[in-house]
């Protein structure tokens, strides 16, 4: 997909903010108590996601966080297909206070890929 300009630089920024974590760190991240929060859309979710994730899609997410994460030492793992919306939403959520927030470096489809 092709993104305007402005978008890619605003990701860009928000990817150099926050941590990402490679796929293959997401097991044991999970098994340690991390929450990933798959924030896009409803639809795309029902075609796949990670397996216990959560749902708030992006345009949701400082609206609902705080009802379903209260604890702002969670470590969030928020993912979309690749890289964009999961960095900016790992960045809003570090400007809300979550000091764990991170994203998943290639998305799910870096963790499809693992199989």
């Amino acid at each position: 997909m092709a993104y305007t300009s402005k978008f890619q630089a605003l990701a860009e920024a928000a990817q150099a903010r926050v941590s990402g974590v490679t796929a293959d760190q997401v097991a044991d991240l999970l098994a340690k108590g991390a929450v990933a929060v798959d924030i896009r859309d409803p639809d795309e979710h029902a075609k796949g996601h990670i397996p216990g994730s959560l749902n708030i899609s992006r345009g949701k997410l400082e609206m609902n966080v705080e009802g379903l994460l209260p604890d702002l030492d969670t470590t969030i793992l928020c993912y979309c297909n690749a890289n964009n919306r999961g960095a900016l939403s790992a960045a809003a959520l570090r400007d809300m206070g979550y000091a764990n927030a991170h994203y998943i470096a290639g998305g799910l489809n870096a963790w499809k890929a693992l199989g």
